[in-house]
């Protein structure tokens, strides 16, 4: 009788200890990417496909939740600009925008002359476009996490790191085609003129690695600073949210405790939306600066 009183009392055990809240697990599978998606508690598994094999390299290229969200922030932004490409076409020449059309016209406008021909010079108005889309793009991945039940895609390093990718493509093409090939070089390559050839050669020695990497820290910046703002905030909204579920068992303090949460990750949350406007107009910034830089390396 005693053996089995036991014996109950640890299988009670076992299964209350199974079902304690997982605070760390909680915050992996919603920061992490899947290959579902979460709605309103039902999980909607995505297509899985088989990985193209090309030569030993297998790619595999089935959508993820990232990939759904990123896709959607695409056709967001096309939605936008098409959207007001329309306003301004049905617009008579005497007449002047209103309402959301108002407020993009002038954010292009501010892009392009505080930002773009700021920032690289003369010629810039061929990357405003560019710099634009990277605006936008980025900003409604950061908007969709705070939408219910979505995701920012920005808080993948591998999605930051792609655009800080395609941002290092064309500030390197940037500086090769304003440079030339020779004027290129001696971005990597360089020695202060008048030297003695054996001081050129130390210094070049020296700096050439220096400047090598340092055309990747740039890249390197861009993708670490959005990924840790995105995810930060992410895990520390989840990380208040997760101490109601802690504090379930304690009636005395779960009313105070998940009101203080719930404000605290509130005000968190509209600060979200602050820093999803802030990170991805410095990203933005930044591409044009790097441009900028790269175009007047002389």
């Amino acid at each position: 009788m005693t053996d089995r009183t036991a014996d109950g009392a640890g299988v009670v055990q076992e299964a209350a200890a199974e079902e304690t809240f997982d605070l760390g697990a909680m915050l992996m599978g919603k920061v992490s990417d899947s290959r579902y998606l979460d709605f309103a508690g039902y999980r909607i598994d995505l297509p899985q496909w088989d990985p193209i094999q090309i030569g030993a390299l297998a790619i595999d290229f089935s959508p993820t939740k990232n990939v759904v969200f990123m896709l959607l922030a695409a056709v967001l932004c096309m939605i936008t600009f098409v959207g007001i490409a329309r306003v301004f076409v049905r617009m008579k020449p005497d007449e002047a925008p209103s309402g959301f059309a108002n407020a993009v016209e002038s954010l292009v406008v501010f892009f392009r002359d505080q930002v773009v021909r700021a920032n690289i010079g003369h010629g810039s108005d061929g990357y405003t476009p560019f710099i634009l889309t990277l605006f936008f793009f980025i900003l409604y991945m950061n908007l969709l996490g705070l939408v219910p039940f979505g995701a920012s895609a920005t808080a993948s390093l591998s999605v930051t790191a792609a655009l800080a990718f395609v941002a290092f493509l064309v500030v390197e093409i940037s500086g090769f085609r304003a440079l030339g090939p020779a004027g290129y070089a001696r971005t990597i390559f360089y020695a202060p003129p008048g030297l003695h050839p054996v001081g050129s050669a130390i210094i070049l020695l020296i700096m050439t690695p220096v400047e090598a990497l340092g055309k990747l820290t740039k890249p390197f910046a861009l993708a670490i600073r959005l990924f840790a703002n995105m995810t930060a905030g992410k895990v520390l909204i989840l990380a208040l949210l997760g101490l109601t579920f802690i504090f379930a068992d304690a009636v005395a303090v779960q009313a105070g405790v998940a009101g203080s949460a719930v404000l605290t990750a509130t005000a968190i949350t509209l600060l979200k939306v602050f820093i999803s406007f802030l990170q991805a107009f410095i990203f933005a910034m930044l591409t044009a600066v790097f441009i900028g830089l790269i175009r007047h390396a002389h």
